[in-house]
């Protein structure tokens, strides 16, 4: 926050600080946890004190995050068995790491995208054309879900309640309402598609919910 905040005084434009916000997210998205939704969250923040321009923040912010997504593919295809078992600080936190990915592919399919380091993706040699597209997906659903409701509730913060203000904030939360909405139901088609018996016999049943989600405790 502080880092940014410098950068966008660096220069009658802010400039740096669009790269700075690019850089970092890249990062984040590459595989470095928890610097992605900070700096969105910060940068955004700061365009609602007027510090940054917030579509700026927001183009900056998804073309890092399809960057550094496509640069944690790639390492993770070539070294990242390797780099995840080498020795040195928490090898067994990594080691899970990669397991628990490993997991989500089996059960999740493409969809693990949205929930595991990129470079899961390339350690599980995922098609990398699908990688793209669904890389970019899940950045430009994180971005314009954090970013704009970070942009609202900044502005409303310091008083400002007029629709734009209101709008962000209520937008960012819906997109990513939205987002989790739609990855169930792609969950759920998934599922249905690889077990047809069980699903025909849910529907038979009366246990199964709209989009072919099974009842917990049915089937």
């Amino acid at each position: 926050m502080h880092a940014l905040a410098a950068a966008s005084s660096a220069s009658p434009s802010g400039f740096f600080a669009y790269l700075v916000v690019f850089f970092l997210v890249g990062l984040g998205f590459a595989g470095i946890p928890g610097i992605a939704s900070a700096v969105i969250g910060g940068a955004a923040v700061l365009a609602s004190q007027g510090e940054l321009n917030i579509a700026g923040v927001l183009v900056a912010a998804a073309i890092g995050a399809e960057a550094g997504g496509l640069l944690g593919y790639h390492i993770g295809g070539r070294w990242g068995r390797s780099i995840m078992a080498h020795p040195g600080r928490t090898p067994e936190r990594r080691q899970r790491t990669v397991a628990k990915g490993e997991a989500l592919f089996r059960r999740w399919g493409r969809l693990a995208v949205f929930f595991t380091p990129s470079m899961v993706s390339g350690i599980m040699r995922m098609e990398f054309s699908q990688f793209v597209v669904w890389n970019f997906l899940a950045g430009a659903a994180f971005v314009l879900s954090v970013g704009p409701a970070a942009y609202g509730a900044g502005r409303i913060s310091t008083g400002h309640t007029d629709p734009v203000s209101i709008g962000g904030l209520a937008g960012g939360l819906a997109i990513a309402a939205s987002s989790f909405l739609l990855a169930r139901w792609y969950l759920c088609r998934r599922n249905a598609r690889r077990a047809p018996g069980r699903t025909a016999h849910a529907r038979a049943e009366g246990v199964i919910r709209p989009g072919g989600c099974i009842r917990r405790g049915q089937g």
